[in-house]
């Protein structure tokens, strides 16, 4: 791999789409099961709380997935830095800063790509940085990327 090759991981929003359209779906649903069919003509239920609800849910699950579209989020890596950034600010890590990386291996029972993690113990931070693969685009090309990072910053 070439030193300074930029390898940029978009945030994946995939999951509040799914999320989004699965609550609308069931709104959409439950109107019509619970609306009244009389005389040719379709009479709603407004009185019924559980609409609201199933509402309240659809409102909060699309400002949360145009919140994560406005923001823009990426993880960048290039040469021996990561960068996190979103629309609003630019997080830095050079090499200097992390001490160790530790990527979770594939088991034979946790076979689904949710569970694994790659924690980076940081300088000047107690707790390590926990960075879930799942949550960004290409994540076998991201789990590549820090198995070479980690060789370079194991032989310095």
């Amino acid at each position: 791999m070439v030193e300074n090759e930029k390898h940029i991981f978009k945030y994946n929003v995939s999951f509040y789409y799914q999320s989004t359209i699965i609550y609308f779906v069931a709104f959409i649903l439950y109107v019509i099961i619970r609306g009244e069919i009389v005389e040719d003509s379709f009479k709603l239920i407004i009185k019924d709380p559980i609409i609201y609800f199933f509402g309240i849910i659809v409102v909060v699950s699309l400002i949360g997935l145009l919140y994560n579209i406005y923001k823009k989020r990426y993880l960048e890596i290039s040469g021996n830095k990561i960068l996190f950034v979103d629309r609003f600010n630019t997080k830095i890590l050079t090499s200097e800063d992390i001490l160790q990386i530790k990527i979770s291996r594939r088991r034979e029972r946790f076979n689904n790509k949710v569970f694994r993690f790659i924690r980076l113990k940081i300088r000047n931070r107690r707790r390590p940085l926990i960075i879930r693969t799942s949550d960004y685009e290409n994540e076998e090309k991201l789990i590549q990327e820090f198995h070479s990072l980690k060789d370079r910053l194991s032989k310095n």
